[in-house]
């Protein structure tokens, strides 16, 4: 069983069955819909992604599934990004990578060299995943992957805050105030305090080339589901209790649809939603040792898609011919009620679409920490038609995190949705599943030699 069937659920179901082969019967239960946070919103008879929009080029396994699945990357529509600190902008892109280039080392010396080379080495150890993967090596908790990727160096990244460590290599305090807590407020919706190995994630996605599924994200997930043939129930999980048969550990899963309550028994169980008390009510019957509560928050994050007329005079441009600009990051000032927004492309780009003008209305995505008030709406827009405010707990709160949550939470028994609290991106989700996936089956053919195994980057290479 698979519980949940969004992106790690989907892909958890396509990688089991990748290593177990298309014997394996698999039922995947989702309450909500196909995708979870990757989901669509409709504007004018156009759907725009809601959320997780954005996938980093290097981003291999998302690759494999856009290509395997026969989808296709959205065509690009060009744009340029700013930073506002509520009073004006403190960096702005032009359409000259040079300038942008001079502009950042004029404002900040050669910090954002500094910050490159740094997030470029996290991305290098990071990108070993891949290699231990293709050979069949899995982990058995987040600590031992991140080890194997980069010693206790990557574990002490989950501790310890981004500005700490951009401090530690040379990064100038304006820098990290200006620039790295307008990404990481547009990312996660937090401060410069998230983990450094989270932030290292947030900031390659937003100094590297990123790219989107044609007709929207979402289309993954449905698509693996279907490459599957996995059995899909539409019911919410409540609980999982343990029994045996014949010395094996044997898993009854308990859920309620819209036909009553129900349960089926199942050798093995991958969660992949989230098991913290704040976002789920989930029972373990007759666990001994129990499993215990997952401690940690998760951020309240609110998106809201305006069809509107942006009031460019509020951003310092009385003229709305003249706005620049299709995104815009903030820094981290107390005034300031809304952490990004950006002028949005739907998810199905035609050859003769064209970005609307500035003075045109447009369709606006505003992140913020708490629903926008008329007040506000009215200080970001001049006036709008239509405006559809979606409320998540996406991400975890960092900052409030000391210790990660397990991989294997009994014999057969796998939580996929810890690996959020290294790092929370479509990619995280993938490498979890696969190494889900790759846990499952080395465990259940008791190959123990692929399983948590020390310097396997030697290994790898005498494997090679």
């Amino acid at each position: 069983a698979v519980v949940g069937a969004g992106l790690g659920g989907s892909s958890a179901a396509y990688f089991l069955q990748q290593h177990f082969g298309p014997q394996v019967q698999l039922d995947v239960y989702e309450a909500a819909g196909v995708g979870g946070r990757l989901a669509t919103i409709t504007v004018n008879k156009q759907q725009y992604e809601s959320r997780g929009a954005s996938i980093h080029a290097l981003s291999l396994h998302m690759q494999d599934f856009v290509k395997i699945l026969g989808l296709k990357h959205q065509r690009e529509v060009a744009g340029k990004s700013a930073i506002f600190s509520g009073e004006h902008f403190v960096l702005e892109e032009t359409d000259w990578y040079l300038l942008n280039l001079f502009r950042l080392w004029w404002h900040y010396g050669i910090s954002f060299l500094r910050l490159q080379m740094w997030v470029e080495e996290v991305m290098e150890k990071f990108m070993r995943i891949y290699k231990y993967q293709a050979h069949g090596y899995a982990f058995s908790s987040l600590e031992e992957l991140l080890r194997s990727l980069g010693g206790d160096a990557f574990v002490n990244m989950t501790q310890r805050s981004v500005a700490e460590s951009l401090l530690e290599v040379g990064v100038t305090q304006r820098f990290v105030d200006d620039v790295i807590a307008a990404v990481l407020r547009s990312s996660y919706g937090q401060s410069v305090l998230v983990p450094a190995f989270a932030g290292a994630m947030s900031l390659a996605g937003a100094q590297g080339s990123t790219w989107a599924v044609e007709g929207g994200n979402k289309l993954v997930c449905s698509g693996l589901l279907k490459l599957t043939k996995a059995n899909v129930i539409p019911a919410r999980v409540t609980g999982i209790s343990l029994h045996s048969s014949e010395g094996r550990a044997l898993y009854q899963v308990h859920y309620e649809s819209s036909e009553g309550q129900g349960s089926a028994f199942y050798d093995m169980v991958v969660v992949t939603t989230p098991l913290h008390p704040s976002r789920s009510n989930f029972t373990f019957e007759n666990f001994e040792p129990p499993i215990a509560d997952f401690p940690g928050a998760f951020q309240p994050s609110v998106t809201s898609v305006v069809h509107g007329y942006l009031n460019s005079s509020y951003f310092g441009f009385p003229d709305p011919k003249l706005f620049p600009f299709t995104s815009i990051l903030t820094t981290d000032t107390p005034d300031l009620f809304f952490n990004a927004m950006d002028n949005i492309c739907p998810v199905n780009i035609s050859a003769a679409f064209r970005r609307k003008q500035p003075q045109e209305a447009a369709v606006w995505r505003v992140l913020s920490q708490q629903p926008l008030d008329k007040h506000q709406l009215k200080t970001l827009f001049r006036s709008y038609y239509s405006v559809q405010v979606t409320e998540w707990q996406t991400y975890p709160r960092y900052d409030a995190a000391k210790s990660l949550p397990p991989i294997v939470l009994h014999e057969n028994l796998f939580y996929l949705s810890g690996v959020e609290w290294v790092a929370s991106s479509m990619e995280m989700i993938a490498v979890a599943a696969k190494n889900v996936a790759l846990l499952a089956y080395n465990r259940w053919h008791q190959d123990l030699e692929k399983i948590d195994q020390k310097d396997l980057m030697h290994k790898v290479k005498t494997e090679l």
